[in-house]
């Protein structure tokens, strides 16, 4: 049952992927794009952690939260340029 779970939740993930890219690229405005960046590193989190939970390794798991540490610095960084500068 708990991998049927994760095969649902993986297809709902790439679905929201592919929208978000689909934003990011066509968004009228760098606010869209950032906002879409954002959705997309988000999503890419959870699919990291669903592939970690199926292979078995937790190491991934660490990667995932350096990738979440990162992400959300480069949104600040790039939120602090779009407001005032650097």
């Amino acid at each position: 049952m708990a991998n049927a779970l994760f095969l649902i939740s993986g297809a709902i993930a790439i679905l929201a992927l592919f929208i978000a890219a689909i934003r990011f690229f066509r968004g009228p405005t760098v606010v869209d794009r950032v906002i879409a960046f954002d959705a997309l590193t988000i999503i890419s989190i959870s699919l990291i952690a669903i592939i970690a939970y199926t292979a078995g390794r937790v190491i991934y798991l660490d990667v995932a939260i350096v990738y979440g540490l990162l992400s959300f610095l480069g949104v600040i960084i790039v939120a602090k340029y779009l407001e005032r500068g650097l």
